[in-house]
Formats: structure tokens, sequence, C-alpha cells
């Protein structure tokens, strides 16, 4: 399996709240084609009602057995990243869990409860770098139907169980 990988940064967003529950809540943002050369946590320009961070950076891994779901991705419309965070409790609130360009591994994020996974657009300059690794790397796979074996009762077990009915009764 070949793989790439692509340093990329990664922006977070802290929203006010009007719920009784929580007073904020945060959001993955933006992806930045490359990290800048700040330190995480650094806030970036906002209101007091959103106020944004730079996270970290982080690296974006492509995979040469998910070439068809970065395709789905691209015929969905606008390119996606998906950006899963973790609330920590602690300081620093969040921590970084993992960023995709399939959209697959995207929903695999989201099966955790705890954590927060928003689809975030994917910036021109990673997008041609997917579609690069999708031309040099995606091999087209034939959909090929199993078919079913026939029931064979010299093989062993009883007769096939009605439609409905349970093991045992007679009919």
């Amino acid at each position: 399996m070949t793989q790439s990988h692509i340093e990329v940064g990664i922006v977070v967003e802290r929203r006010s709240s009007a719920s009784p529950w929580a007073d904020h809540a945060w959001t993955p943002l933006a992806v930045l084609p490359e990290p800048p050369a700040l330190a995480p946590w650094t806030e970036l320009p906002g209101t007091p009602e959103r106020r944004s961070f730079y996270l970290g950076p982080a690296v974006l891994t492509l995979h040469s057995v998910d070439t068809a779901h970065f395709r789905e991705n691209f015929l969905a419309g606008q390119a996606k990243l998906w950006v899963a965070i973790r609330p920590t409790g602690i300081e620093p609130e969040l921590e970084f869990v993992g960023v995709t360009a399939d959209p697959s591994e995207g929903e695999v994020y989201a099966d955790n409860p705890g954590d927060i996974v928003e689809p975030v657009p994917m910036p021109a300059v990673i997008a041609e770098q997917v579609l690069a690794f999708f031309e040099a790397h995606h091999v087209e796979q034939e959909f090929v139907k199993r078919q079913r074996s026939e029931y064979d009762p010299r093989k062993g077990g009883g007769p096939r169980p009605t439609p409905g009915g349970r093991r045992g009764d007679e009919r």
C-alpha cells in the first residue's frame, strides 16, 4: 500500500452558546494548506462570540487503497476534509484526533460520541495533491456480484426451512 503525507494546519472555532448546559461550543473551522509559523493555540482575529484558534500542525495521510473514496469526495460537489477534535476537560481544551480526505474514514471518526467531527472545504492546493495521488495510484476494481450456491441436501443439514416457520415445526 502506497502512502503520501501532506502537512497541514488546523483552525478551530470557539462559539458562545446560549445553552444552559454549556457556555461555549468548539468546531473545526478550516484546514490550512501548510502549517503557519505560529505556536499552537494562537488566537486568530475574530469576535468575542466567535473566537478562532490555530490548533496546530497535522498530517493528512493518503492511502492508495482509499482512492475510490477520494473520487466519491470530489464527485459529491465541493471536496471536503473531515477534521476530528476531542474535548479534554483540561488545558488545553481540545486535542487533535485526525484529518482525512476519505468520507468513509470521516464517518468512522464520528463513531466516537465524545469527538467533534466536521467536514470543512478542501483548499485548492490540497485538492490538487489528492487528485494527483488519485491519478497515480487508482486501480479500477470491477464489481463482481457473488452468486449464491444452490442448496444440496447431500452435503449435510436438514431440509431448508420454510419462510416464516420455525425449525422443527411440521407443516
